[in-house]
Order: structure tokens, then sequence, then C-alpha cells
């Protein structure tokens, strides 16, 4: 693993701590938008390319809304090998975790494009990353905001209206993004990259708190918010779908599954029923990518065989 500093690749650790030894996600460094008003980005058919791991959460939500949204006719996509090692991501053609080459730029590793969008920047290099194939630069690699551009940015090119974020229930969404984000998205790599045991204890206390608060939640709700499918259920599905098999050991979040948990199960059963998820789950390139990239929790690379999935 490394990142880019003034335009050059750094081998090295991205994991960041503060100093009381909890994980320190970096934000993102490119953070634009499309739209039809946009002077640069316009909402064109074949214009924009998806860079995106099977593994990774944050890219899986993008994927699902790609295709809920009717846009994978509209925005291609390639897909990084599993294994994430000294020179990250990289790209190469390998059917058994449907992992390509990079169509586009022709690049060997991620981190590449990052130069070619811009040659001086510094940057941890990561998925998802939406590419302008026009002005050749990368438009987005803040997955929250990819899927808000899909969700709206393209309804006039593709004639799909379906919002899964609607006004009105914005401010419902938004809490529960909040609390979700923290606690259970970016709440199981605090557990896993925890430096000291007082980081994992607090990381660990919070994640089970919020797993148990939604659980109750969905014990009278089929879904998070207002009865409906929205962006809240989409955000909160891909770190569902990884816990059992791998977050539950490999990130010490090992105090309950989801499949143990009686609404949180039933409720992503019932997501699972999706097409747009059934098709972008690919279990096989999620282990291998987790058991084998992170050599400061498995030096080993030993990938492991369970806890058997219920789903």
């Amino acid at each position: 693993m490394g990142k880019l500093i003034n335009g050059n690749w750094e081998e090295g650790s991205i994991i960041r701590s503060d100093k009381a030894g909890r994980y320190d996600r970096p934000v993102r460094t490119f953070r634009d938008t499309i739209n039809k008003e946009h002077s640069t980005f316009k909402p064109d058919s074949g214009r924009y390319h998806l860079y995106v791991s099977y593994a990774c959460p944050w890219a899986h939500r993008c994927l699902i809304f790609r295709s809920l949204k009717e846009l994978e006719q509209h925005i291609s996509v390639d897909v990084v090998h599993p294994d994430m090692l000294n020179k990250g991501w990289s790209f190469k053609k390998d059917e058994e975790f449907g992992s390509t080459e990079d169509s586009l730029n022709k690049s060997n590793y991620l981190y590449e494009v990052y130069q070619k969008a811009d040659s001086k920047v510094s940057t941890s290099v990561t998925v998802p990353v939406l590419w302008d194939k026009e002005t050749k630069t990368i438009v987005n690699n803040e997955s929250s905001e990819i899927i808000r551009i899909f969700n709206s940015g393209f309804n006039e090119l593709t004639g799909n209206q379906d919002d899964y974020y609607p006004s009105k229930l914005q401010p419902e969404i938004d809490h529960w993004n909040e609390q979700v984000y923290e606690s259970v998205n970016n709440g199981v790599y605090k557990c896993g990259f925890a430096k000291n045991q007082l980081a994992y204890d607090e990381a660990v206390t919070k994640l089970f708190a919020t797993l148990d608060l939604l659980d109750t939640h969905l014990s009278q709700n089929q879904y998070l918010v207002g009865g409906q499918l929205t962006e809240a259920d989409l955000r909160l599905l891909p770190t569902l779908l990884r816990f059992d098999p791998v977050y539950y050991v490999h990130f010490k979040c090992s105090q309950q599954k989801i499949s143990e948990y009686k609404n949180l199960s039933r409720y992503l059963k019932l997501l699972l029923e999706l097409e747009a998820v059934k098709k972008t789950t690919h279990l096989k390139h999620i282990k291998r990518h987790y058991f084998y990239s992170h050599a400061s929790i498995n030096p080993h690379q030993i990938i492991a065989t369970g806890p058997k999935i219920m789903w």
C-alpha cells in the first residue's frame, strides 16, 4: 500500500491513526459533480467511467446505484484486482475474481489514473473513482457524492425518475446516514485498524450499540426510512454483506454475527433479493481482498473459511 505525494507514489501504510490510536480515515480529494447546468461535467451518455473494487463497500454502493438507475449502458466500469499490495490497487484481468484491465487509460495501477488527473496531487488512492473521458480527469472519488450524482444527475438521459433521496425524507435519511457511517460503515474499520485496546473497545462498543439499535428499529420497519428503499439502506447494505464473512473475523467484530440478529438478518435477505445487489456482490473477490491485503492484521495472508454465510 502507499499514497501519492506531490504526484509521486510512495510505498507505506495508508492506515492513519490519531494520537489516541483511533483509525483516522482521510478525506477524499476530487469532489466535483455532474448535472446539466455544470459548465464542465454534463450528463452525456458514454462520457463517464467508473473504477471500482468488488471488495470495497464504498465502491459497491456506487455499482448498486448504477444498476438501479439504469446507467450501465451509459457509464462504463473497470474492476481492480482484489490484491492491494505495495503499489496499491492494480489492474489485472482475472476471471476468478472478476477483475479487469484498465480498458480506458491502460494503467497498470490505479495511482497512475490519479496521476493522469493531476500530476502533482497528494492523496490516498482509493476506489470508487468517477472519471471523465472527455476532459481526462477525475470528477469525484467520494462514494456518498457519486451515488447522489447517479440518483438524479442522469434522469433526463435515462428517463429513470426513481429517487432514493426524496426531499421529504432527507432529514431522516441524513440522520441514519450519519449514525451508520460513524459507528458501522467506518466503525468496522475503526475496530480492525485500532492501535490499542482502548481504541478498539470504544469502536466495538459503538458498533454493536448501533447494530442493536438498527435491529430494534427494523423490528417494526421494513426499511430504515419511510417504508421504502432509500439511500440510507443502500449505504448500510454493503457493510452488512461483508460483516459475517470478513469483519466478524478479520476486524475482530466478533460480538455477534448479522445472521444472529433476527431483524437485521431478515432485512439483509430482503435487500439481497434486488437484482442490482445480487449481480454486484462477489464474495470470493471480497474475501480475497481483505484477508490478503492487510499485512498488519494478517501477515501470512491466510484466508478464513468461515463463518458459514446464512444468506
